[in-house]
């Protein structure tokens, strides 16, 4: 057989914002192609168009972009193997419906909805196939003459595939190895509908993974049952030896309880299941995306490449680079992965660590101004220093040190219980008069001093640290006082600390 480039396409539909499933299922068929030196080829699958949402093809090419998951082809990007829309491909697609049919592998159907319900009212558990086809209103029971003559008067029918039973249909799996299924089990799938003159899922995305060459279709778990089906078109087609390999990924499973994953899980805990904000156009609802709630998208990549992969080591933190050397399809798990939302919140903190000062600095800078805080990036830049191994976004750096920027109004009560003591006002009208003394208000300049106070007046340190913390800050939290000192200046520091022992006393 000769040895063809990889090609992995990614086709999602655009009825709604994309789920970060589908995120993930295009992130491993780019981690694939880019490890083999292949193409990723961005396909939009919008052949029910009942279910077309005006902006959402535009919002998926925008998730990927913000992402940094590039494609090399397909809507948008151009390529040699378009149109990349389904919706354009209509006379392709009739082509090959024609040559089933011509073949005797597919049969008109004329069975109106009312008929196909009554039919599984009168049989328990009907299934359109071999064992049935022939008590239907199709072109296996009627005459030519009747068929065309409907066919010409305009009367809706679908075209259906026939499988023939007592096959074993062998599906080999990159992930699960070898699945054998009956056909006996399998239905008569349609193929196509005359309503809308457009396949179905089924036949569009074998004809367009054929022309467009794809090697390999790598997909959700959901795809599984029909892969058979799959396997029996290409066969049908006699394009069996190019068809691709097959992957089905694991599930992403709920955090608690069993299920798939769905967006009333993020609701209801409080995560982002979309990677940007939805505003749905037919409803108004507005959904939170990781970019908005303040992902890195290099942490939401990192997060999901692990939710149902395994390197094989300890290594938990991969740049996309590294992911490309390390992923191997053959270690994806047969089971989901529970969507543990926490751990990727924790992979955000891991990047805002790796990240420069500079350049957490620059996102918190707005932050700081939206605040009405006119401070210079050199001191936002030292504060971010102090600051950014306490968070995992950097939205919540400004209620943890809005404290470095404005001075408290109220102390919070249990720390006032707990750490101004009856001689506090005393030690800090003391500690006032040494710091004004100290010329060198650094940080070294002022520990040097100050320890050396407490000391020859036999002060507790933890009674002086923890109301001096309590005066500056208004809680007992932050990093080391005398960071805190050094950045606010002696002028302000005395500021503070002369009000506290005011309010306080």
């Amino acid at each position: 057989m000769v040895e063809r480039k990889v090609r992995v396409r990614f086709a999602p539909s655009p009825t709604g914002a994309l789920h970060i499933g589908g995120v993930r299922t295009a992130l491993y068929n780019y981690l694939f192609a880019r490890q083999h030196g292949g193409d990723l080829i961005f396909r939009i699958e919008d052949t029910d168009s009942n279910r077309f949402v005006p902006g959402a093809e535009e919002y998926i090419i925008e998730a990927f972009r913000w992402l940094g998951i590039k494609f090399d082809e397909g809507v948008s990007f151009g390529g040699n193997h378009g149109p990349y829309r389904q919706s354009e491909r209509r006379e392709i697609y009739k082509q090959y419906v024609n040559q089933l049919l011509a073949e005797g592998k597919a049969y008109i159907a004329f069975d109106t909805p009312e008929e196909l319900e009554a039919k599984r009212n009168e049989v328990q558990n009907f299934q359109y196939d071999a064992h049935t086809r022939l008590q239907m209103r199709n072109s296996l029971t009627l005459s030519k003459e009747e068929v065309d003559s409907l066919v010409a008067d305009g009367v809706q029918y679908t075209v259906r595939f026939k499988i023939e039973p007592g096959q074993e249909v062998h599906v080999n799996d990159m992930i699960r190895g070898e699945v054998v299924v009956k056909s006996d089990i399998l239905d008569d799938k349609v193929l196509y509908k005359s309503a809308d003159e457009l396949p179905t899922y089924h036949l569009a995305n074998i004809v367009d993974d054929h022309l467009m060459e794809v090697t390999h279709v790598i997909r959700g778990e959901e795809w599984l049952p029909s892969a058979p089906l799959h396997v029996l078109l290409y066969q049908a087609f006699g394009w069996q030896d190019t068809m691709p390999s097959f992957a089905h990924l694991p599930l992403l499973l709920k955090p608690e309880g069993k299920g798939k994953l769905s967006k009333r899980d993020g609701d209801r805990l409080g995560f982002p299941v979309f990677p940007l904000e939805w505003h749905d156009p037919k409803t108004g609802e507005v959904s939170s995306g990781y970019r908005e709630s303040g992902y890195f998208p290099e942490a939401v990549v990192n997060f999901l490449a692990l939710l149902g992969w395994n390197p094989g080591t300890e290594q938990e933190l991969f740049s996309l680079e590294e992911l490309v050397n390390a992923f191997d399809i053959s270690k994806c798990s047969l089971h989901g992965a529970k969507f543990d939302y926490q751990k990727g919140a924790w992979f955000n903190h891991e990047y805002i660590l790796r990240k420069s000062d500079d350049e957490i600095a620059k996102l918190f800078a707005p932050i700081v101004a939206n605040n009405g805080i006119d401070e210079s990036m050199e001191r936002i830049t030292l504060v971010v220093h102090m600051m950014k191994d306490r968070v995992s976004f950097v939205k919540e750096l400004w209620p943890l040190c809005s404290f470095f920027f404005v001075a408290p109004t109220e102390y919070d009560e249990k720390t006032v219980k707990k750490r101004w003591k009856e001689f506090s006002a005393q030690q800090m009208t003391e500690l006032g008069a040494v710091l004004e003394a100290i010329d060198d208000f650094s940080i070294e300049g002022q520990e040097a001093v100050v320890m050396k106070w407490v000391e020859d007046k036999g002060y507790k340190l933890g009674d002086v640290m923890n109301a001096f913390r309590l005066a500056l800050v208004g809680i007992g939290k932050g990093p080391g006082m005398f960071d805190i000192t050094a950045f606010l200046g002696k002028e302000e520091t005395l500021r503070r600390l002369s009000h506290a022992i005011e309010v306080l006393k």
